[in-house]
């Protein structure tokens, strides 16, 4: 048994099985063109990725894909297409404990629900994000609200994710709001907003606009890590400047600055070891150490590796 890292690598339209002890390819799935995020249903046996279908959000002269594949993580092989149509740009993806699987259409800000996914080709019900170019779409842990992140109407929403009766309710956190993760109490939303290079807190329950801090420059994503002493870290890759800074969650003062060797595009965590695996434009995933806050090796991978899962004793 070992540790595998599931790997999307959007511009080389794979998704790919990496072996972390030894850093090889296991195996390279080939899905249509540009794939990009992806959700892991709570038993680990599938992941579901979103077929965007063109290179960046904001790529001209084609309006994207409407599939999410599904993948058999035990077998490493694609099981089949799951189809959105007429929803375009599937983004934002999540399961919940019960299964669930949830896209975002980032074309129509819709968000696209498969209450069985292993046994529905289309999904069941649509609901709307309440936001324009909803890129990403958060979920707490009951799965009874979402907080959908969009970048032109500069708007953070929380709405309902399985009840369109319950309208949307919306705040302006910054310009080009984008990285996200909620506080282990789900009592806050950190947002970053790569417009004014800021990170602010929102309370999730009045979605007033509390603390707002400076970042580095072009802050994209925000990963949340929880500390054995129950505080937590607030992680942000800066594309403006190719860093990695470390924010304190409970007081939003950063702790540390990592110049970065490219520019990153996705991190994920070890689930049991102190450990973050950075995806990279270089076409790398460095592994790096989050007690040294220091890069102990590095995984060649196809063009431009993005999100990342690590899937333990696969």
């Amino acid at each position: 048994m070992s540790d595998i890292l599931l790997l999307v690598q959007k511009c080389a339209h794979t998704f790919s099985f990496y072996d972390l002890a030894s850093g090889q390819a296991l195996q390279h799935v080939v899905l249509p063109n540009f794939p990009h995020e992806f959700t892991v249903d709570p038993a680990r046996e599938r992941a579901y990725v979103g077929i965007f279908g063109i290179e960046t959000a904001w790529t001209r002269g084609d309006e994207g894909d409407t599939r999410i594949a599904e993948i058999d993580l035990s077998a490493r092989r694609l099981l089949r297409l799951l189809d959105l149509w007429p929803y375009r740009r599937p983004h934002g993806m999540a399961c919940d404990a019960a299964g669930r699987l949830y896209a975002m259409s980032e074309a129509q800000d819709t968000l696209l629900v498969f209450d069985r996914p292993r046994e529905q080709d289309v999904p069941h019900l649509a609901v709307p994000s309440g936001g324009i170019k909803t890129h990403l779409v958060t979920l707490d842990a009951q799965a009874e609200t979402a907080y959908g992140i969009h970048l032109l109407s500069n708007t953070v929403t929380r709405f309902h994710p399985r009840d369109a009766t319950v309208a949307p309710r919306a705040v302006m956190p910054g310009p080009r709001p984008e990285g996200n993760a909620l506080s282990r109490d789900e009592r806050t939303l950190f947002v970053a907003n790569r417009g004014d290079d800021t990170l602010v807190a929102i309370d999730t329950a009045t979605l007033a606009v509390g603390r707002r801090v400076k970042t580095r420059r072009d802050p994209n994503r925000i990963y949340r890590r929880d500390l054995p002493d129950g505080r937590a870290q607030l992680l942000l890759t800066n594309s403006g400047e190719q860093s990695l800074s470390v924010f304190d969650a409970d007081t939003l003062e950063e702790l540390h600055c990592l110049t970065l060797p490219a520019n990153p595009t996705a991190l994920s965590f070890h689930p049991t070891q102190p450990l973050a695996y950075v995806s990279f434009q270089d076409d790398f995933v460095r592994e790096l150490d989050l007690q040294r806050w220091q890069f102990v090796r590095q995984i060649r991978t196809l063009r431009e590796p993005d999100a990342s899962f690590v899937l333990t004793g696969a």
